[in-house]
Order: structure tokens, then sequence, then C-alpha cells
């Protein structure tokens, strides 16, 4: 993707930081998330899906608080974030419904994404969501997260939001211009990288640390958070989010920012992830015909194209699709644990109700989660 393509993006995840929300920690910076907003849903009215990843929790609740630095105690830091949440939800809520968008709070730890079963529990919600014509607005859960569960920083999450929702562009507005090649406060040489590949091993070298003092985020989490997200195929904009119309300049293709891309097509960095990163929990048998039907089209995998059930395996982990001899031809992440899959097989997604109480899914695995090898 280059910057000109930025404009047919389908899918966008948005993360700003909280020096820009909370104006270097004085309070939310109204006037520039109302603008932020504004773009956003001019996004929207484009047919472009936004999530928006918003830090600054901490930082406003210690405004509210009033306190002057970032508490060192986890108690008190989650007591912070719990008070600077409900800022943030009104602030996006009320300017967001002046342009007829609902939004919705959706907070996450990193246990949620590492566990298979609530990965997919959170893709369905957040794609549910963007069904809804809903703007998602996601935090880190700080207020319950420990030092053990958390992501560190919302770079990260944002990027982590990307794979799990396959966007297209990842854009995260910092209070720097983008990404130097030496410190530029320090430098006065130093250079702005405009456009770069995510996994170039220069990259850790230019990156520094956070100054603000407010986010846990420096430009190494972000440079950290483009590789991470380009695994799914996404690229990844880091620019100012002082920058006037920023969205819609970088939307429009202007050379702002730095552009970190992706040198993997997004099914080809997907197919990678699912071949190589998981462990496989069982089998599923299919039907020939169902073999030769999946083979020459692209759809999803359904429960009466299952002959058998093998293996124990819960809802969200890597299962292999064989055939009568147990010849392997595809894997995906299942949407049903073995049990119900033992009891659901070669049925239609009509009698999930009646043969289990309840139908989670139609597919037992979506398109997006089958690869065949």
């Amino acid at each position: 993707m280059s910057r000109s393509d930025f404009v047919n993006s389908k899918r966008i995840v948005i993360k700003i930081g909280s020096a820009l929300l909370t104006d270097g920690g004085k309070g939310l910076n109204l006037n520039a998330v109302t603008e932020w907003v504004e773009q956003m849903a001019t996004l929207k009215q484009q047919g472009i899906e936004v999530i928006l990843v918003s830090s600054g929790a901490v930082a406003e609740g210690m405004v509210r608080l009033g306190l002057k630095e970032r508490p060192k105690h986890l108690h008190e830091l989650q007591a912070a974030a719990s008070v600077g949440q409900m800022g943030l939800v009104q602030t996006f809520e009320s300017r967001f419904q002046c342009h007829g968008l609902h939004t919705a709070q959706v907070l996450l730890t990193h246990d949620d994404l590492s566990d298979r079963q609530r990965y997919l529990n959170a893709r369905s919600t957040l794609l549910a969501l963007l069904e809804f014509n809903v703007i998602p607005v996601i935090n880190e859960n700080d207020a319950v997260a420990t030092d053990e569960i958390r992501f560190g920083d919302n770079d990260t999450l944002g990027a982590l939001v990307a794979n799990l929702v396959e966007a297209d562009l990842l854009i995260i507005l910092t209070d720097q211009l983008g990404l130097f090649d030496a410190d530029p406060s320090v430098h006065q040489n130093a250079k702005l990288i405009t456009e770069i590949s995510a996994d170039d091993s220069r990259l850790e070298a230019m990156a520094g640390e956070s100054r603000s003092g407010l986010g846990r985020g420096g430009m190494a989490t972000k440079v950290a958070a483009a590789k991470l997200a380009s695994r799914s195929g996404a690229s990844t904009i880091i620019a100012s989010g002082d920058e006037p119309s920023i969205i819609a300049k970088v939307i429009a293709g202007e050379a702002l920012g730095t552009y970190l891309y992706s040198r993997l097509e997004p099914l080809a960095a997907r197919k990678q992830w699912l071949l190589g990163g998981l462990q496989l929990r069982g089998y599923l048998q299919l039907q020939d015909s169902a073999i030769k039907d999946l083979k020459s089209s692209e759809r999803s995998l359904l429960a009466n194209d299952v002959l058998a059930v093998k293996g124990s395996f819960s809802r969200g982990e890597l299962v292999a699709c064989i055939n009568a001899e147990g010849a392997e031809f595809a894997r995906g992440l299942v949407n049903y644990k073995s049990a119900e899959a033992d009891l659901i097989k070669g049925h239609t997604s009509e009698q999930f109700i009646d043969i289990l109480g309840y139908c989670d899914d139609e597919e037992l695995i979506h398109l997006d989660n089958l690869v065949l090898v």
C-alpha cells in the first residue's frame, strides 16, 4: 500500500496519545478532540470503518484528582484511570453524537487477546459494533490490569487491535512530527524519516523514550507497534496530532509524518500467523464434496460440511481439516468447542438453536480464519 492508496482503506485504527488528548496534562483538550472527531465522522461518511484507541485515562484522572505527578503505586494508577475514563467516555460520546454517531467503550487487557476464546469474542464484538455503524473507543482496562497483564502502552494495544480486526491502516497521533533519524531535541540536523519498512533493522536505533511523562509510550513503542501491525499486513503512520486536519490529510495521501509500510500482503501475513504461530488442537473430517468446494471457491467452513470431529479443543483454537484418509488440506480457528462441533456436525446453522440452545456463529470456521495448506 502506498500513501495514495490510503483513501481506499476499508478499516482504520486511530490511536491518540495522552499528551495530545490532555493538552500536556492540563485536562482534556476539548477543541482538539472536537476536530479529530469531525475528521473521523468524515471518514465514516466516505465508507471507511473507524476504530479509536484512546490513551489519556490516567492523565485525565490525575487532573480530576488534582495530582501533579503520575502515581507510582498500582492501586493509585488504577484509581486515577477509573476517574479519568469517565471523562474520556463522556467527551467522545457527546462529540460523535453531534455527527449522528454513537460510540462504544471497550476495555481490554493483554489476557483478553492472548486467550484464544476471548480473542475471538473481542473480535466478534468489535466487528458487530462496526456493522451497527458504531465507533468503538478502546482503552486498556487500567482499573483492573496488573503489571503482569498490561500491554505496557496503548501503541501496542493499537497494533494488536489492528491485527484483531484486520485493519488496512494504523494511524498513531503523537506530539511529535514523526520518527527522526536522531533525537531532534539534541541534534539540530536530525531528519524526519518520511517512509521506511516496518521491519527495517535501523528503526530501533532511531526510536527514543517518552519525554512527556504522561503516558507509558515513547517513539520506541510506536516503532514496535508498527512492526507488530505489519504482521497482519497493516501499514502505520506516525504523525503529529497538532497538525490541522491531520487525519484527513493522511487519508488524502499527503506526505506527513512517518509512513511505516508492511512488506506483506494481508492474506499472506495472516496465513503465516495461522500456519506457524499456533498449536494444532484437533481435526475435522470433511465430506469429499465440501473439500472440493472449499478448494475451488472462497467460503467459510460450515457444520454440515463435517463428517467427524476428532480431538478436544476450545472455541478459538486451531484445528486441521482432513479428508477420509487423514490428509490435511486446511487449517483454521474454530468457532465452537469440540463437544459442540460434534453435536452440530452435518447440520445447518438454522438448527443450532434447537441443538445447542444458541447460535454464536453461523460458520464453524469463518473464511477469514481458514487457510488452505
